[in-house]
Formats: C-alpha cells, sequence, structure tokens
C-alpha cells in the first residue's frame, strides 16, 4: 500500500500538476486552456466552456489542500474568469459558452453546468476560506431553483429551454455539488438539497429489481421508451456509488445496499474481462452497446473501489 500511495503522489505531484500549471492556463485571456493537441499543445479553440473552468477550480482547490502550493493562485485565476465573464448577472446564472476572450457565446441555463459552478465553489470556500464563495454558491442555487425547477416538483429540467428527454446525470452533480458546499460551510439549505436528490435517486433513477441507474426519462420520472430508456453508463454506477458513500459520511443517508448493487451492475457488466478496461455504455441486461471506453468511467471505478472499502 505504502508502495502505490508514494506512486500516485509522485505522478500527481511531480508530474501531473506541474504540467497542467505549465499548459493549462490561459494567461493572456483568463481561465484555462480548453483543449489540447495530441503533443499537448493549445489547439486554439475558439471557445470556453464553463463546465471546464468549474471543474479546474475544483483541481487546483483539491491541489492546494493537498498541499500544492501552486493550487490557491491557480484556482483564483479561474474564479476570476468564471465570475467576471461567464457570469450573467443575478437571477440568471452563467453562460454555458464564452469565447476564448470570455463574451458570450452560449447563455443556455444549463443545470450541468450550474451544478458545477456550485462544486467549484464548495471547493474553493474550502481552499481559501473566502467567505464569497458561499455568496456565490447561494445566487447560483437561487437560479437552479427559481429557473430550472420542475413543474411537477419533482427535481429539475436540463436546460432551459428544456428539449429530449429529462436527465439523471446533471442531478448527480447536483447532489455532488450540494455535499460540496455542505461539507465546506455547514449551510443547512445544501444539505436540503442532497437529501432531495438523494430520495429522487432511490424512488425514480435507480431500478432495485436491475440493480441499474437510467440516464433518460419521461416527464414523470418513468424511464424513457425504446432503447433510450435501457442505456445504462457503467462510469455513473460507479460514480453514483462514491457519492453515495458521501451523502452517507456528510447527511447521513443510508444507501449501502445501493451503493453495492451499482458496483456490482458495473463490475460484472461494465468492465472488459480481456482489458480491464470500463465500458462505455451498456443496456440494462449488461449487454454491451459501446465498448469503447473513455478515462473518466476508468477514473469513476477506482473510485467506486474506494466507496466499497470506506
Amino acid at each position: 500500500m505504502q508502495s502505490l500511495l508514494k506512486q500516485i503522489h509522485g505522478w500527481m505531484f511531480d508530474t501531473a500538476l506541474p504540467w497542467w500549471t505549465s499548459n493549462g492556463i490561459d494567461r493572456a485571456n483568463g481561465g484555462y486552456v480548453e483543449h489540447f493537441d495530441l503533443d499537448g499543445r493549445d489547439a486554439q479553440a475558439p471557445f470556453k466552456r464553463t463546465r471546464v473552468t468549474c471543474r479546474q477550480i475544483y483541481v487546483f482547490s483539491h491541489a492546494a489542500q493537498l498541499g500544492f502550493t501552486p493550487g490557491a493562485e491557480l484556482a483564483a485565476h479561474g474564479m476570476r474568469h468564471l465570475t467576471e465573464k461567464a457570469w450573467l448577472g443575478t437571477g440568471i446564472g452563467f453562460a454555458r459558452h464564452t469565447t476564448r476572450t470570455g463574451e458570450v457565446l452560449d447563455p443556455t441555463q444549463d443545470l450541468y453546468d450550474l451544478a458545477f459552478a456550485l462544486f467549484a465553489f464548495g471547493w474553493y470556500l474550502r481552499a481559501s476560506g473566502e467567505r464569497s464563495a458561499l455568496n456565490w454558491a447561494h445566487l447560483t442555487l437561487d437560479v437552479i431553483e427559481a429557473k430550472l425547477g420542475h413543474p411537477n416538483g419533482e427535481g429539475f429540467q436540463h436546460e432551459v429551454p428544456a428539449t429530449g428527454w429529462r436527465q439523471q446525470n446533471p442531478h448527480m452533480h447536483l447532489i455532488e455539488a450540494a455535499l460540496s458546499v455542505y461539507e465546506a460551510s455547514g449551510v443547512e439549505r445544501f444539505a436540503v438539497l442532497a437529501n432531495e436528490i438523494a430520495s429522487l435517486f432511490q424512488t425514480k433513477f435507480f431500478d432495485s429489481a436491475s440493480t441499474t441507474l437510467c440516464e433518460f426519462f419521461r416527464d414523470d420520472w418513468s424511464r424513457a421508451p425504446g432503447e433510450h430508456g435501457r442505456i445504462i453508463e457503467p462510469g455513473h454506477q460507479f460514480e453514483w456509488a462514491w457519492i453515495l458513500v458521501n451523502a452517507k459520511r456528510l447527511v447521513g443517508i443510508d444507501l449501502s445496499t445501493e451503493i453495492r448493487s451499482l458496483v456490482g451492475f458495473g463490475e460484472r457488466f461494465g468492465v472488459d474481462r480481456e482489458t480491464g478496461l470500463t465500458y462505455n455504455s451498456v443496456n440494462d441486461i449488461g449487454v454491451p452497446i459501446d465498448r469503447g471506453s473513455r478515462s473518466w468511467p476508468n477514473t469513476e471505478r477506482l473510485k467506486a473501489a474506494i466507496a466499497l472499502y470506506e
């Protein structure tokens, strides 16, 4: 174990974080570099996604907490871009996309992006202690509740105006974000939100018979008809397990049975036995749909293993 921890620590602090510090910061325009080419150079993407800015604020905030000294300034750099360029105003929220230099490209109110803004503010508050981050978290949740609340009172729309099926994925990131702000601040409003989404998970998103987590739903949270309602992403099975363990730790929600079921299905049907890689998607009886593998479902599998250990 000590050898493994040393290997992970070395990769993170001696390789990954220094690389991103040198290559991932857009000093000329603010924020972070959006795309790299295969040689690791800035691919000069003409846009910036708010979700990427928020994720990088999280990374550098967490790194600062773990002792990576440059992380504090790099997180603050992202905060300036997020709050000065992507913010559209009180009651409106954040743009989904800006240009490379920070002009608004897409002002859509997107639950996924707003959830990641909450997540960033929670972690930045923990790393910096700046109470302004909590104010930003309240402003962001105000927008979510006022603009994206679903007419039926259960959960949220994934964007305004809403198109296509309802989605569990942004709700997953919203509970993760609520927990991060609650852990940093102790403000009950965010614990209440986490409990509400955990209830949705238990009663709507997760099917205990098949032990699967659906991606797409009708307005009443019944599974979407046809193939859309049968799509299962093993990465999300693993990711929810990790999040629900944190929910148990922080707000006392005990879904241990569901956690084990999520990981159990993912391990049985979501992993290629020859390569050890996690499939992008399978159906609700475990037949692979997309045998490709991205980096994120594999990192979520690692986190799910930690969740089971905990």
